[in-house]
């Protein structure tokens, strides 16, 4: 219980520090230069993993050419994602990726018919709709009125949202019973690939900007955004998965947006007015309810369940019901 206290505390103060982070860096670096060093360090990092499992025989043979469509929606949200933080402050953001949960149990509704029982579930579609209130009050009920880059920003942010959506149901699609570890350092190859790739052709200077605008401690700052977010960030999140269970987890991580919105203000001097922090409350509220009713519901299933193998019925096939897999992802 502690390691798992500990872990799911560690990842949230992490990816709290991201955005942040990348705020920090667009008033010296382009989004190009920002995500090929950051994502480029991560798989540097991760790769150990990727390739040892893959010599060993542990990888499954085809977990590659299977984490090509997870890749693609992971690198395109990045784009999205870090642009974003050159347009709007990282509070406004962090809250508005809350549509996040909603793009994912729509698109959960779509590809898997068995998690639309969860879905359909009255707290969940009451969840749904507050996260949706509670997104669309903290982009209209600013003290002032977007003008062309914040609508931007907001925009970006929503799409980043959406796509890290995709990017979750593109992993239960793809690589569904592949270790979360194993299937994010392959992942992670991918992705940093794409990112050095775009540093290099849109990236100023190549990229080299991050060497030449940053001072060092600015640059290994950068350095460490990349091992706290992408790197250890996940690593804390699977073990308190392991330890806490993904609801709790998962919860725990809804509290991203009031301390990104805290040190932004400290930081960067962001105000959100009172209908923003209310609406930004009531969308994390709808997100916490839907990971509730995703975990009764699995519950009550799990519970039948058990009843069933303890009492099957004669020359019955066995019970197919399986529990629903969790709707929630992250981004970094």
């Amino acid at each position: 219980m502690t390691a798992g206290l500990v872990t799911v505390l560690l990842t949230l103060l992490g990816w709290s520090c991201v955005p942040l982070f990348l705020r920090y860096f667009a008033e010296s670096i382009d989004a190009w230069t920002s995500n090929g060093w950051r994502y480029g360090v991560a798989a540097l990092l991760w790769a150990p993993v990727a390739i040892i499992a893959t010599r060993n025989g542990r990888a499954p043979r085809a977990i590659w050419k299977a984490a090509l469509i997870p890749s693609a929606f992971n690198a395109t949200a990045q784009v999205c994602f870090t642009w974003a933080h050159y347009l709007i402050d990282p509070g406004l953001l962090t809250f508005g990726l809350r549509i996040q949960i909603v793009c994912v149990a729509v698109g959960a509704y779509l590809l898997f018919p068995g998690e639309r029982r969860v879905i359909r579930s009255p707290a969940y579609l009451i969840g749904f709709t507050l996260v949706l209130v509670g997104v669309l009050g903290t982009a209209l009920l600013g003290d002032h009125k977007f003008n062309h880059d914040q609508t931007l920003g907001f925009a970006l942010a929503a799409m980043a949202g959406a796509l890290f959506a995709g990017y979750g149901l593109a992993v239960k699609r793809c690589l569904s019973g592949t270790n979360p570890v194993l299937a994010f350092a392959v992942i992670s190859q991918y992705t940093g690939a794409a990112m050095l790739a775009m540093m290099i052709l849109l990236g100023a200077a190549a990229g080299a900007a991050a060497i030449t605008a940053l001072t060092v401690n600015q640059f290994w700052l950068l350095i460490l955004s990349a091992i706290i977010g992408i790197a250890l960030g996940h690593v804390f999140y699977y073990i308190a998965i392991e330890k806490l269970g993904v609801a709790v987890a998962s919860g725990v991580i809804q509290l991203q947006p009031f301390l990104v919105a805290i040190g932004s203000y400290f930081l960067f001097g962001e105000i959100l007015s009172a209908p923003q922090w209310i609406s930004g409350a009531i969308a994390v509220a709808g997100a916490l309810l839907m990971l509730w009713a995703q975990r009764r519901l699995n519950q009550q299933t799990a519970a039948a369940l058990a009843r069933a193998q303890a009492q099957p019925l004669p020359n019955a096939p066995g019970p197919t019901i399986e529990p629903a897999p969790p709707l929630a992802t992250v981004q970094d």
